[in-house]
């Protein structure tokens, strides 16, 4: 059974018992967060979505917040001088995927 699931803009495949790593919720460790915005739901019965899981949800708790891997970002433009060099890390929250309640 898995469950696709909208949050921070980005789309995620989740099954119970994964580790997904989704944009910063601004919840602290340990805590349990509910994603009610669930695109669809595979069951036993087959692939369910649209009206068939607007009540759906799937429950979660935080395992760790954090930052990515740091980026290299670099403009150039040749024959004029300009160079511009900026790096970002990317925050998160990963969280373990605890039930799905179809």
């Amino acid at each position: 059974m898995y469950a696709i699931i909208a949050t921070g803009g980005k789309q995620y495949k989740v099954a119970e018992g994964d580790e997904i790593r989704v944009e910063k919720l601004g919840a602290d460790e340990g805590a349990k967060v509910v994603f009610d915005q669930v695109l669809a739901v595979s069951t036993d019965d087959g692939l369910k979505a649209g009206a068939d899981v607007a009540s759906a949800t799937v429950d979660a708790s935080v395992v760790a917040n954090g930052k990515a891997k740091k980026v290299i970002v670099y403009k150039y433009k040749r024959k004029t001088g300009y160079h511009k060099k900026n790096g970002h890390r990317q925050q998160y929250t990963q969280v373990k995927i605890e039930k799905i309640n179809a």
